[in-house]
Parts: structure tokens; sequence; C-alpha cells
């Protein structure tokens, strides 16, 4: 049976709960939530009891679901069942894949992929008590009151695995520290002992684990796909080098862009692939390029090979990794603006050899030996970016030693998927 919360905790939800009552019907009106509002709101039906709830917020944690979902260990006799959410259309498609592939290779375990329901504290509590999970795992850092209201209630601990938090974040946190300490989950496993430090001033130290991070797992088994192996073959000519401008941010439009038109005028013969982190900032991507003068074509146009000079808009998710392996050169987004940065591994695994701005905090766990050893160039700015750039497709590597080293530097960093699968069979399976 849980605690009594405290007076003040008891009217910040309340106030919550409020606030959810409000939003909810103009929510109805964004474009990028009506996908799956049934399963949101639970007006479609709710979903089957399961013994564990995973909560992946977007596509990238929903590729780590994946990992740790195909490390989970058996049940004996019983199905392990397994209830997993994610907030975007990115990230349901991602599970939906995950649980085919993942049915089909192996026996025990059931994955029932759904939207997460919208945090109001009273549709939480419903959702909670009819899956009544044994366990919740949230990947990363998805802190959300009325989930961990709920589970509170219903007696589920919580592990948040993976974790990160920003110190802008632990501020937003910090604003009411009561609430977020009286819903605390029963262990919090970090990618650092920096991220560790902020949970632990948020939740209290004792409950703070370091783990590795489980996108090294993601990387493990990554490597060179031969060209004639490669989905995407038919859209880039192998006469004309590739460029891949990889999860960028609106935030970072203007440089990038520049960086595009720098590419266009120094090597007219290159074809540059644009892939923006969000989908929905395909059109303000269009217009600036447009406005840049730059030949523009849509990824979902392509009806051939694209032409040298042309830029490819990737209107479409999932593709970016067999882009990187056709790729001479990678820039990685989020990092010419101070946004934490991308995943740069993912184009190392491929043989390529990234260029990164200058804001890359978010992914401090790779370690910046990956600079100094020099398999990633980090540059200070668009300008350093592009001559970088211009360097490597002049004078590539070669992509088998590239993914030779990156292979090396995450073989003693792997572990992070076992181990959270390992936690979570403790809280399915108390002594």
């Amino acid at each position: 049976m849980a605690a009594p919360l405290p007076a003040s905790v008891r009217f910040a939800l309340a106030a919550y709960g409020l606030a959810w009552k409000a939003a909810l019907p103009l929510l109805r009106f964004n474009h990028r939530l009506r996908e799956g509002w049934d399963q949101r709101t639970g007006s479609g039906g709710l979903p089957a009891p399961a013994h564990l709830w995973i909560q992946a917020a977007s596509g990238g944690e929903a590729y780590l679901a994946r990992e740790v979902l195909a490390a989970l260990e058996p049940m004996g006799s019983e199905t392990l069942r397994v209830l997993a959410t994610t907030n975007t259309a990115q990230g349901y498609e991602t599970l939906v894949r995950a649980a085919d592939e993942l049915h089909a290779g192996r026996t025990g375990l059931a994955i029932q992929p759904w939207y997460f329901p919208f945090d109001a504290p009273d549709l939480m509590r419903r959702m909670v008590a009819h899956v009544a999970p044994r366990a919740a795992l949230i990947l990363e850092t998805e802190i959300w009151p009325g989930f961990l209201n709920a589970c509170r209630v219903n007696d589920v601990p919580v592990l948040i695995a993976n974790g990160r938090m920003t110190t802008k974040s632990l501020g937003g946190y910090m604003a009411w520290p009561d609430l977020f300490r009286a819903l605390a989950p029963a262990r919090v496993m970090a990618v650092s002992e920096a991220d560790g430090r902020r949970f632990g001033t948020l939740f209290g130290r004792e409950r703070i684990w370091v783990m590795p991070n489980i996108k090294f797992d993601r990387m493990a088994g990554a490597r060179p796909m031969a060209r004639k192996d490669n989905p995407l073959k038919d859209l880039l000519p192998a006469s004309a080098p590739f460029v891949v401008l990889g999860s960028v941010r609106r935030e970072e439009i203007e440089p990038v862009t520049r960086l595009a038109a720098g590419l266009v005028r120094q090597r007219p013969g290159a074809v540059i692939g644009l892939f923006p982190r969000h989908m929905h900032h395909v059109p303000l991507w269009e217009k600036a390029l447009h406005g840049a003068g730059l030949n523009l074509v849509l990824r979902s146009q392509l009806t051939g090979a694209a032409g040298p000079g042309a830029v490819v808009v990737w209107d479409a998710f999932g593709e970016l990794v067999p882009a990187y392996g056709l790729a001479r050169c990678a820039f990685v987004g989020g990092s010419l603006a101070p946004l934490g940065g991308q995943n740069f591994l993912e184009p190392l695994t491929c043989g390529v050899t990234p260029v990164t701005g200058p804001h890359w905090t978010n992914f401090a766990w790779v370690g910046r030996e990956i600079v100094e050893s020099g398999l990633a160039v980090e540059a200070r700015d668009a300008d350093e970016a592009l001559a970088a750039l211009v360097r490597l497709l002049d004078d590539a590597p070669a992509r088998r030693e590239v993914a030779s080293a990156a292979a090396a530097y995450i073989r003693g960093r792997r572990g992070g998927a076992k181990a959270v699968a390992k936690q979570v069979a403790q809280f399915l399976n108390p002594v």
C-alpha cells in the first residue's frame, strides 16, 4: 500500500490534473497527436494486461527498447507480456518493427506496441490499474508525474534506465522538488556520473546507479554494408560522391543551409542528403534551401538517381543509416546550435568519419577520446565543418579502417541492455 502523499504534493497533482482537463480538447487540433488518439486517450479501448510496461519516448528510445527486449530473459513456462509505449509516430513504427522481428525470432515474449497515454492523472491511474504491470521501465528521461503517481498508487516499481538529465532539465524539475521526490522511481540507471549526480539531486543519491549506454549495444553489430545490398543504391549514383547532413535541427537551419551551399559551390559534382531530425520541419528546410538557390528535391519525389549538385531533403524516416553506408563523408547535426548533438557513432560504424559541431554534450558519454583519437572531427562552426567535409571528400580514410577502429572503440563499452534486463528481472521476480 502506497504511503499517503504530503498535502503540497496532492495539491500539485490536482492542479496538474486540472491543467490536463483544460488542455485535452485543444490537443485534438495538434496534427502530430491525431495519430493514435484513441490509444492516447483510452477512448478506443485499453491495452492488454502486461507484466512489464516499457516507455520509449520517440524513435531513438524505441531502438533502445528493442535492445532491452532482446536481452530480457524468459519467465520459465510463462510468456513474458510487455506493453511498449511511445509518444510519436516514428517511435510507434519502430516498436511495431521490433515486435515483429522479435516475435519471429524467439518464443516466450509477447510485445504490444501502443501510444503512451496522455499523462492526465485520472487517465493514467485507469491505464496502470488495467494493465497491472509488475514493473515499469522508462528509457532515458521521461518523468511524467501522472504516470509515476499511478505506478505509486498501484505499487508498481519504476526503473529509469539509460538515464540522461541536463542541467537545464534539472533546473526545471527543481521548480517543485517535493513533487518529484514524492514520486521518485525505485531506481535510476544513469549513463554517466554527471547524469547520475543530477538525478541524485532530484530523487536522492541512494537510488542512483551508473550503467553503460545502451547505444553502444545498438552499434555493436553494425558494419559497413556492401553497395549491392544497400536499399538506397538506386537513388545515389556511384559516380558522384555523397555527403550526408544527418539529424539536422530547425535551430541550425541557417548555418546548415550555408554548409550545404558551400559544398555545392566547392564540390559541384557531389550529391547532398539532408536529413531533418524532425519530419514536420521539412517545409522549413525546403524554404531555406530554395532561398539559397539550391537544386532541391524531396526523397519522396525521386524516381531515379539524384543528379550531381542536388540537395536531397530526406522526408522519409529510418533511412539515415543506409545513407551513411553510401556516404563519403557526413556532418552530424544538433551540434551547430546548443542542442546537445546527435549520434555520431552511426556514421562511424558505417565506416564514415563524422564531423560534428562544438555542441555535443548529450553524447559526452561517448568519450572525448573519440575526437582526440581522430575517429570524429569537431568543428567550431559551420565554416570549419565545411572545410573538414571538403577535406574528407578529397581524401577520406578507407571505410574498412574507420569501421574497424570504431568497432574497437565500442567493444569495451557495451553491456547496457543486459544490465537493464537484469534489473528488470529483479523487479519482475522479487526474492
